[in-house]
């Protein structure tokens, strides 16, 4: 139940990044759930790899190399989609920084709603 309640919310922050920048833009709901779907895997399939090979550049920009892998990670989310879109790699930048912020809010909002029950 947890990760469905994650998966939701995590599509409206999608929805909530189209709507506050315009180089993201998403058809709807239906292709949120899809994108947020897409990400998540790609998050975790894609991601650790991309981390490791990159970990000497990672370490010499004291981490902020990935925020460059996140974007490269939206990007490639928005490329594979019809519904999901993104203008160019500064959009996919500055996109995958608000879902981060998002994501990082809804996983302690959903950490607290399920840890009452």
């Amino acid at each position: 139940m947890k990760l469905i309640v994650r998966w939701l919310l995590l599509a409206a922050a999608l929805l909530l990044v189209a709507h506050l920048y315009s180089g993201v833009s998403v058809a709807g709901f239906g292709a949120a759930l899809i994108a947020a779907g897409v990400l998540g895997l790609l998050n975790t399939l894609v991601r650790p790899l991309l981390v490791l090979l990159t970990l000497p550049v990672t370490l010499l920009t004291l981490g902020l190399f990935l925020f460059v892998i996140n974007a490269l990670m939206f990007w490639s989310a928005a490329s594979l989609l019809d519904g999901f879109a993104v203008t160019g790699f500064a959009a996919a930048l500055i996109g995958s920084v608000i879902y981060s912020l998002c994501g990082v809010i809804i996983d302690i909002a959903v950490e607290r709603l399920f840890q009452r029950e």
